[in-house]
């Protein structure tokens, strides 16, 4: 497994599918498109679950403020661009999501991890946003973030 991002280390570079807001049903991204400003992806296990849409639903009713903030702000989770775009409708969100249903994003981000529930281990992603300054470098990282936390924490580091 790779070593654990941190902050200040350069952003890993990216190609995925983003489904909503300006991407419509589905365009690839790159982390290069987005040099220059700063970019939040937030990864969280999957659509249309009680945590993770309590945290998409908190940060909807603060969009306005998010966007003034001029950062590039992205849901990230392994469900597919039918899903996303499900979710996205249902709770009427007004940011993009990526897809990854290969992996690759939340691999490479270190956010795929063994979880226990219920005495059950699996793999699933940790809930954990990365905040990537305009120069590519991670500015922030909140790690297993508590769904009704996150906005505050994302509100204040793009003060």
């Amino acid at each position: 497994m790779n070593t654990l991002l941190q902050v200040g280390d350069a952003a890993p570079d990216f190609v995925a599918v983003a489904v909503g807001g300006d991407y419509g049903e589905g365009t690839e991204v790159r982390l290069s498109q987005f040099a220059g400003r700063r970019l939040v992806l937030y990864f969280y296990p999957k659509d249309d679950t009680p945590g993770c849409t309590t945290q998409a639903c908190a940060l909807r009713d603060s969009w306005t403020d998010l966007a003034d903030s001029g950062a590039a702000i992205f849901g990230v989770s392994v469900d597919g661009a039918a899903s996303h775009q499900s979710f996205i409708a249902k709770f009427d969100l007004p940011f993009p999501l990526l897809s990854d249903p290969d992996h690759r994003l939340v691999e490479t981000f270190g956010v795929w991890v063994e979880k226990v529930r219920e005495g059950k281990t699996s793999m699933g992603t940790e809930r954990t946003t990365f905040i990537i300054d305009s120069s590519g470098r991670i500015e922030a990282i909140f790690r297993q973030v508590a769904p009704t936390e996150h906005l505050s924490l994302l509100q204040a580091a793009l003060r």
